[in-house]
């Protein structure tokens, strides 16, 4: 710690005398002219249609980024500058930039941010650098970044990084420092906007309609989970972060907007896992005059979509495993499955012989759970470790499904799906429930359970009922995972490594 605090000293030391030198550490802006990829590729064009004599310099250009690496030659230094488009060498020399900017170049660290201009030229080891004839400080960094060590394989002659900045939870508490050291992990997030991206093309070229619903909600619905509670002073009013978009955008459809979407930020009050988040990013779309079966050809349809946009291939590695998402995803009955890895039919377990089953594997939380809570978690613990490819779960209990509409042929289920992949949750669609008498016998069944000690269960959504009463068409609805989508095709083992800023417990 002593000297990690004399390193802080040296370059507050440094700051001040920057200061007293008249050269101001922290610029109020520099336009590059290229990005260091840019300048790459435009000297080896010119190298390619032989425009360049040998040991010849390409045009002036100007480029800025963090100070990555330094190498002092006596009468010249080499540094490595990164930016948004990756890193370029750079080569100062005392004749050209003048000694006393040369001189100036012993206040500069690891971590400034610098511009520099001047022309590329290829150096004898075969690496194409800028020959700067002037550079400009543009932020002193008052903190050492923990950049890790590179050493350079004897026989191969491969660069090997050693990271200094490993510890995940540090990563993920100070991302900003994780994206400065680790610019792969900047091609995530890219990639997470390209989703997203196309995502909302896929669905505004079927003429969906981008909407937006309230965050803030004086009663929450929509899904089985714990909100967040907060308190209008204005009004007086206890208040919910959503747990989800459904009953809002079902409401659009009530007036007449048949086809809407919505990509959310939505929080639960829920524990941390692998896949859990408590804020977290969902696509919900509605589609009127469609049904389940429908909804899960458009899903199919959908996931091709994107990841013939982002990456170009059907078939992608997650962890250990290949995946295939060509179409058609095979559908297995959710009933029918468990029954046949419990050796019963569940129809015919009463809730305590469910109970029972569940707490032989060593499942918790069953106290207050009811059927339907029961029903899940056993599908989770017999069924999911199997679900690897693409697999429609399809035909839930209605316990299990409180704003499904009731299957047409078997008055127990509902019509409603799941998409699992690599065992993961990805996607729930609805042939969505639009009987207000039905909804509310729904409601108030699930009501029975809050009182039983069940707080994720759902509650009564008077304003909800009134607009189905007054008329909602046939509709099937998704909701999709963000989040997980991406950890898939940016092959994440967390979904902490995919959102930026992650909940995390409090530093200590």
């Amino acid at each position: 710690m002593d000297d990690f605090n004399q390193v802080l000293r040296a370059r507050h030391e440094k700051l001040a005398t920057l200061r007293e030198k008249g050269i101001e550490p922290f610029a109020h802006s520099y336009i590059p002219s290229h990005r260091s990829n840019e300048v790459i590729a435009g000297f080896e064009e010119l190298e390619a249609l032989e425009r360049l004599a040998e040991g010849g310099e390409g045009g002036h250009s100007s480029v800025a980024g963090r100070i990555l690496s330094w190498r002092d030659h006596g009468k010249s230094h080499f540094a490595h500058i990164g930016d948004a488009g990756g890193s370029i060498q750079v080569y100062f020399k005392s004749d050209i930039i003048g000694d006393e900017c040369f001189e100036d170049l012993t206040l500069l660290d690891l971590g400034d941010w610098i511009g520099v201009e001047g022309r590329a030229f290829r150096t004898r080891t075969g690496e194409i650098t800028i020959r700067a004839e002037s550079y400009t400080l543009l932020t002193k960094s008052l903190r050492p970044l923990p950049f890790g060590k590179t050493e350079e394989d004897t026989e191969t002659g491969e660069r090997i990084e050693h990271s200094g900045f490993s510890d995940p939870e540090t990563r993920y508490r100070q991302r900003y420092a994780d994206l400065a050291v680790h610019p792969d992990l900047r091609n995530v997030f890219e990639t997470r906007t390209k989703i997203i991206r196309a995502l909302r093309s896929f669905l505004d070229s079927e003429n969906f309609l981008e909407v937006e619903t309230p965050v803030l909600q004086p009663l929450y619905g929509g899904a089985s989970a714990k909100p967040f509670v907060t308190h209008h002073e204005a009004l007086g009013l206890t208040m919910y972060l959503r747990i989800a978009d459904e009953l809002y955008l079902k409401r659009l459809l009530v007036g007449g907007l048949d086809r809407v979407y919505e990509i959310s930020k939505d929080f639960r009050n829920e524990g941390l896992s692998r896949v859990h988040n408590p804020e977290f990013t969902m696509l919900e779309w509605y589609q009127a005059f469609t049904d389940y079966n429908d909804q899960m050809l458009l899903v199919e349809r959908m996931v091709g979509h994107v990841l013939d946009e982002v990456v170009n291939s059907r078939e992608l590695r997650y962890g250990n495993e290949m995946i295939s998402f060509e179409p058609p995803f095979p559908r297995i009955p959710l009933v029918g499955t468990l029954s046949e890895a419990l050796g019963v039919d569940v129809f015919h377990l009463e809730n305590e012989a469910l109970r029972e089953r569940a707490k032989a594997l060593g499942l918790d939380d069953l106290d207050t759970a009811g059927r339907g809570k029961l029903i899940d978690k056993l599908f989770g613990a017999l069924v999911e470790p199997d679900l690897v490819q693409p697999t429609f779960v399809i035909d839930h209990p209605k316990e299990l499904s409180p704003l499904a509409k009731e299957h047409r042929l078997d008055s127990r289920l509902t019509e409603r799906f799941e998409l699992y992949v690599s065992r993961v949750e990805l996607c729930n669609g609805f042939s969505e429930l639009n009987d207000p008498l039905d909804q509310r016998a729904r409601f108030e069944a699930q009501a029975g359970l809050r009182d039983a000690g069940d707080d994720e269960a759902q509650q009564i959504d008077d304003d909800y009922v009134r607009a189905l009463e007054y008329g909602m068409p046939p509709t099937g609805g998704v909701g999709l995972g963000v989040d997980r989508f991406v950890m898939m095709i940016t092959d994440q083992p967390s979904i902490r490594d995919v959102i930026l800023f992650p909940i995390l417990r409090p530093e200590e």
